[in-house]
């Protein structure tokens, strides 16, 4: 059974920074595919960020240069670093994992979430 958890999510203010986390159970992260999405108040979830499993990553453009996702093969989770968080960021992060090795193939598994708020 495939498992994800996310932790780290919480109230800060703009220009602060936080560590989610996502640990992963029943899947090896660094075989497959893993993403962070995020979903804030009456809108679609979103790609934020994701690695394959040669550690390539890409990122939206409203947090590049700002997110990093990272990965810890020895404790099977991974991370998102935020920094210079902005209220726009404000949403409900999720973590996922893919159906494989490749971009394409799509996410299989999915965490619960983790809310993020950004106060101005």
């Amino acid at each position: 059974q495939v498992q994800l958890v996310e932790s780290g999510g919480g109230l800060v203010q703009a220009g602060g920074s936080l560590r989610l986390s996502c640990a992963v159970s029943g899947r090896t992260v660094s075989n497959y595919v893993m993403a962070w999405f995020r979903q804030a108040p009456e809108k679609q979830r979103d790609l934020v960020a994701i690695m394959n499993t040669g550690g390539s990553t890409n990122y939206v453009h409203s947090v590049k240069g700002r997110f990093t996702i990272s990965r810890d093969n020895a404790k099977n989770t991974v991370y998102l670093q935020m920094n210079s968080l902005k209220p726009e960021d404000t949403a409900v992060y999720y973590c996922a994992v893919g159906r494989d090795s490749s971009w394409s193939s799509g996410m299989e598994y999915w965490g619960k979430g983790t809310l993020v708020t950004v106060s101005s």
